[in-house]
This record gives structure tokens, sequence and C-alpha cells, in this order.
């Protein structure tokens, strides 16, 4: 292999290298952008994470001492969950 087969080939590599570059920012920034609005809900859960808190050891302590009406509250509010997504559908 004589120097100019040398840097034909360290040119090459290096090209291959400045490409990796550039496809593993734009694969970074897709990777944000796709992300973001998960983030985005993640601060909000962390904002009120102190009351989450607390609401969820009361329903522990709830269920551990009834947990017929833990359940029945949680049926409750899944219905009424399924009701208000119904009506957004309905109202669009």
């Amino acid at each position: 292999m004589n120097r100019a087969e040398r840097r034909a080939r360290k040119a090459d590599l290096e090209h291959a290298i400045e490409q990796q570059r550039i496809d593993l920012l734009v694969a970074a920034s897709r990777w944000q952008s796709a992300s973001r609005s998960i983030d985005r809900g993640w601060q909000v859960l962390m904002r009120y994470r102190v009351p989450l808190l607390l609401v969820g050891g009361t329903v522990i302590y709830r269920t551990a001492r009834r947990p017929g009406g833990v359940v029945r509250l949680a049926g409750r509010l899944a219905t009424g969950a399924l009701l208000v997504k119904k009506a957004r559908r309905l109202l669009r």
C-alpha cells in the first residue's frame, strides 16, 4: 500500500465517520421531538408528585381496610372516563 492509497483510504474513513456523526445528530433530534410529549407529561406528574403520593397512600390505606369500596369507586371512575371519551368523540 503506497502513500496515495493510504491517503485515499484515510479520506474515505474520515468521510464515513463524518456521515455517521451527522446521522447520529439527526436520529437524536428525531428521538427528542418524538419523546417531547412524554417528557411534558412526566414533568406534569412530577409537579403534582406530593399530592399524588398522598392520594395514593390514602387509597392504599382504604383498600387495606375496606377493599370493596375502593373497587366500586375505581369502576365508577373508569366508567366516567369512558363516558367523557365517548362524549368528546361524538362532539367532534
